[in-house]
């Protein structure tokens, strides 16, 4: 478990970046897209993982130095801030997300919320935790009191496709669920189906700094991540993760493909 702490202090000190930089009264935004924003923590937080993270030989798959997919082996995957438009507008709804593969196998997963101070993690066949206190998936079974989150991608901007998906999805989802929340991290998403809070979550569009995490997470803690056919989820070539505490699965993925 040395290793785990040396990862786990790193990123607490990746956090502290993270809240000065959340509590700063001026922030420099740039667009990356119509709607999707980066901030100069984005890029700060990344800098500071990837230097700190050097000295264990790992490659890197991140957010904002991505240059192209391969199949993790010897990697770490970042996504410095997940909900970035939230950290812009003091939202406390934000993220790091590290996920840490060794020789092709997903060992370690962290997504931490400095803001709110949750850490979330999760070591293979081990279980997840929150604040080093071990967490669980929802037991309901009920889909009509299933709290269910989602977000919207920001290619709904452009791709009348992709709105039409949105749109039609939430008037399959919503009347048949207790209700949906949008919060605007997909990793804390997942999180808040690890322990409970939600019943289950789906999404198009995220990329694997995304949900890498977060999707670990939720699985060692009890819950399933699939596509929206209810195969296993491939974070690389799926374009919909569908996440639930397992028990609502099947139903959910009917509800979401029905015409």
């Amino acid at each position: 478990m040395h290793e785990f702490k040396k990862f786990e202090e790193i990123i607490l000190e990746a956090g502290d970046l993270l809240k000065k930089g959340f509590f700063q009264s001026e922030k420099k935004i740039d667009l990356k897209g119509k709607k999707d924003l980066v901030t100069q923590f984005d890029v700060k937080v990344e800098a500071f993982l990837k230097e700190a993270f050097s000295s264990f030989g790992f490659d890197f798959i991140a957010e904002e130095s991505e240059s192209g997919f391969k199949t993790p082996y010897n990697t770490i995957i970042i996504d410095p801030i997940d909900g970035t438009t939230n950290f812009a507008h003091k939202i406390p709804h934000c993220a790091i997300s590290v996920a840490i593969y060794k020789k092709g196998i997903l060992t370690y997963g962290f997504v931490y919320n400095p803001i709110l101070n949750e850490f979330f993690y999760a070591v293979k066949d081990e279980g997840a935790f929150l604040n080093a206190k071990k967490i669980e998936v929802s037991k309901n079974s009920y889909f009509q009191r299933a709290l269910i989150a989602t977000g919207f991608p920001y290619s709904s901007a452009d791709n009348i496709k992709d709105l039409e998906w949105v749109m039609e999805k939430l008037k399959n989802i919503l009347p048949k669920c207790q209700d949906i929340r949008r919060l605007g991290s997909a990793a804390l998403d997942l999180c808040y189906v690890a322990c409970g809070r939600y019943e289950g979550f789906y999404e198009i569009n995220l990329k694997p700094w995304d949900v890498a995490a977060g999707s670990f997470i939720l699985q060692e803690a009890g819950g399933r991540v699939s596509n929206d056919r209810g195969d296993e989820f491939d974070m690389f070539k799926d374009k919909c993760i569908v996440a639930s505490n397992k028990v609502i699965h099947e139903e959910f993925i009917k509800t979401l493909n029905k015409k």
